[in-house]
């Protein structure tokens, strides 16, 4: 199975690489393959690569949703709500 996760771009780095957060963790990602991504604003991201920007409200919502099934299955955070 593969997942797409909502994270906010911290920093972007040159050679179209990103510093992108979701629950205290941060990973490097590739920006290759979108367009006009600024600090602060959310993408998917998948495998390493950021695939599309994300509305803030949008990536709230979805955020919140894997808190609560954390919270659900007894396995903690990882999300902001």
């Amino acid at each position: 199975m593969c997942l797409a996760l909502p994270m906010r771009v911290e920093r972007i780095l040159p050679d179209e690489l990103a510093v992108v957060e979701m629950g205290g963790v941060q990973k490097t990602v590739s920006l290759a393959l979108v367009d006009g991504v600024a600090e602060g604003d959310y993408v998917i991201v998948h495998v390493g690569f950021a695939l599309t920007r994300l509305d803030a409200v949008e990536a709230h919502k979805t955020l919140a949703l894997f808190a609560q099934i954390a919270q659900a299955t007894g396995e903690g955070g990882g999300g902001e709500a």
